[in-house]
């Protein structure tokens, strides 16, 4: 089984307004061949109605999608020869397992013998041999996404959509599902779009992300660019810089600023106050640069690290990921290099809380 062979899928202003709202606004994009991209961002960014603009659900208000110089926005979804993942699943409860993942053949009546072959390597492939006889009720959570998985990628299609498709999962069948995902994106050579509001779920999966914030691009990049060098406040908070100190510059030279007591590495122009923005795992107990004396309030057990709710003596709650075993009570002197603090204009916008 291969995927469909696609050079570039291009979105050039991509728009799509609900009445006076602009769910996706301009979103320009292009995809090659075998790249597999994640939309990311918080509830209500847009990275599932542009998923939907994709395969076909919602006309475009505006801009245009193409697939190899030619248009397919104006083509109804069955015509553009997408495979779709949704995160519900929606197999047939009447079915068996082959007779879901055949379905689709069926509808586009490949002949039985091509059909049957490429529902058996669509089994193996998803490994689901011992269950291919059962009814969805009886598998599993896991082994029902990887019936949706298959009867997706039997179509060989051009690109495969996939939308949240591990949300229903608990936690080890996300991250077995995830190894399961990457592994037939690879084997496969597919072009996959892939939608989630999971930051961890992205980085594992994507050759690229694509940060959306109310409709627009924020951010385009690889994973480890985008993790290590966030365009703007709201990557930094969506991407783990969960501590936020807004403080008053006091001086700048070239990407060094200076905070107060703090120093860190500017990200963009700034005013007469900033923000610094620290992740929870860049901070060390013990003295070092950016030296700082914090009171432990809130302990929590992770395995070899411990998650901190902290007070610094201005009054700041700092969250910290350690080794060093602390307790509630505590009162302790923690450290951060200035390379790891990245310093944002006050004004510009913040990841929301819910993700910070």
């Amino acid at each position: 089984m291969s995927g469909s062979k696609i050079s570039e899928l291009r979105l050039d202003h991509v728009s799509r307004g609900f009445g006076e709202v602009l769910a996706l606004d301009g979103l320009d994009l292009t995809i090659e061949g075998g790249e597999f991209v994640a939309l990311l961002g918080p509830s209500g960014c847009g990275k599932s109605t542009a998923l939907n603009c994709l395969a076909g659900l919602l006309p475009l208000t505006g801009g245009s999608i193409t697939l190899d110089e030619r248009r397919i926005d104006t083509l109804p979804p069955e015509q553009r020869g997408f495979g779709m993942v949704f995160q519900n699943y929606a197999l047939f409860p009447h079915m068996s397992v082959r007779a879901n993942i055949g379905f689709g053949l069926k509808m586009a009546k490949v002949g039985k013998a091509e059909a049957q072959r490429r529902v058996d390597e669509a089994v193996r492939l998803v490994q689901l041999g011992d269950h291919a006889a059962k009814f969805p009720g009886q598998l599993s959570g896991g082994q029902q996404q990887r019936v949706a998985i298959a009867r997706a990628i039997v179509l060989e299609p051009a690109l495969v959509l996939m939308d949240e498709p591990l949300s229903n999962l608990d936690a080890k069948l996300r991250l077995e599902m995830r190894t399961e995902i990457r592994r037939i994106h690879q084997t496969l050579g597919l072009t996959t779009v892939y939608v989630t509001h999971d930051q961890e779920e992205a980085l594992s999966l994507a050759d690229r992300l694509v940060l959306l914030r109310e409709g627009k691009v924020q951010q385009v990049g690889p994973p480890e660019t985008v993790y290590t060098e966030p365009a703007n406040r709201f990557v930094a908070g969506f991407m783990g810089y969960r501590n936020e100190l807004e403080l008053p510059v006091s001086s700048v030279a070239d990407k060094t600023v200076v905070l107060g007591d703090l120093t860190g590495t500017r990200r963009e122009d700034l005013g007469e106050t900033a923000v610094a923005a620290i992740r929870p795992e860049d901070f060390t107990v013990g003295d070092g640069p950016n030296a700082m004396e914090v009171d432990v309030e809130v302990v929590e057990f992770q395995g070899r690290e411990q998650a901190i709710q902290a007070r610094t003596a201005g009054g700041d709650e700092l969250h910290l990921r350690v080794q060093a075993r602390l307790a509630p009570g505590d009162r302790v002197t923690v450290s951060v290099p200035p390379e790891r603090v990245l310093v944002f204009a006050a004004d510009s916008p913040a990841a929301p809380e819910e993700v910070a």
